[in-house]
């Protein structure tokens, strides 16, 4: 079974509106381009009982889950002691995180014609990016080298954490989705087809659904809209699944919409 995809957003800003959030379109695109979909999403504020709860709840299952934001040093960042407190563990400096901060800083230092100091307090604090969960695993940063972090959970499933930034988020995500769950990506075996019902009204068309999902191994979707600009008062019908198996399913789909006598637009292939 392929597990379910989720993602957790943390930051006061996106709440307030100061900041619009784009990892959910962008984390649905990287996932649809390797045939997977995102199961669930959570925005979370910067609070820790309530980051601790969401992480929790994420550690419970079987998901593959991306988390993104709260992972700095600065007070409002709390996302790397609230992961330690989900999953019970202490929190330390990872060895191979403090080379890589180290190893940041010292390109710093040669940018600006300095020597670096590691006394130095700003230094020191740096390092603070780099105290993660007991048993968490590097994500690896190409954009800065300040690393992210993967955590297992007791669900049997994982949370991947990264920055808020998506110059940096964007790339990890993709480098953990490759390098972990290559073996889970659906190219050329996943299929979703769909027509437009015109004029159509849910509830009219849900035992045709129901009864599409009990004889095919498929998952039937219904998008509605009341205004479209073209269709007017329409439902997106489709299914999607294993190519066969929506081929099949689509079919006897058309044949019950005909047996309705429904106005049909186009079809979508996706």
């Amino acid at each position: 079974m392929t597990p379910a995809f989720g993602l957790i957003i943390i930051g006061d800003e996106i709440l307030s509106g100061k900041r619009a959030d784009k990892h959910l379109p962008r984390v649905i695109e990287l996932l649809q381009a390797r045939g997977l979909s995102l199961a669930w999403a959570r925005c979370v504020g910067d609070d820790r009982e309530r980051i601790t709860a969401t992480l929790r709840d994420a550690f419970a299952t079987a998901d593959v889950v991306f988390s993104c934001g709260g992972i700095g040093a600065t007070p409002d960042d709390h996302t790397r002691q609230c992961a330690a407190a989900a999953l019970g563990v202490g929190l330390a400096l990872h060895p191979q995180a403090r080379e890589l901060i180290e190893e940041r800083m010292r390109d710093l230092a040669a940018e600006r014609g300095v020597i670096y100091d590691p006394e130095r307090p700003d230094n020191v604090h740096r390092f603070n990016m780099g105290v993660f969960p007991l048993g968490a695993r590097i994500i690896a940063n190409p954009y800065n080298k300040i690393p992210g972090f993967s955590c297992s959970g007791p669900g049997g499933g994982a949370v991947h954490f990264v920055p808020g930034f998506p110059v940096m988020a964007w790339p990890m995500i993709e480098s953990v989705l490759d390098q972990d769950y290559r073996h889970l990506h659906r190219h050329g075996n996943w299929l979703e087809r769909s027509v437009v019902v015109l004029g159509a009204m849910e509830a009219t068309l849900t035992p045709l659904m129901e009864q599409i999902e009990r004889d095919h191994e498929v998952k039937v979707f219904s998008l509605p809209s009341v205004d479209h600009p073209e269709f007017g008062r329409h439902i997106e019908l489709g299914v999607k699944g294993a190519p066969r198996a929506v081929a099949s399913a689509f079919a006897d789909l058309l044949t019950g919409l005909g047996a309705h006598r429904a106005q049909l637009g186009p079809e979508m292939v996706r």
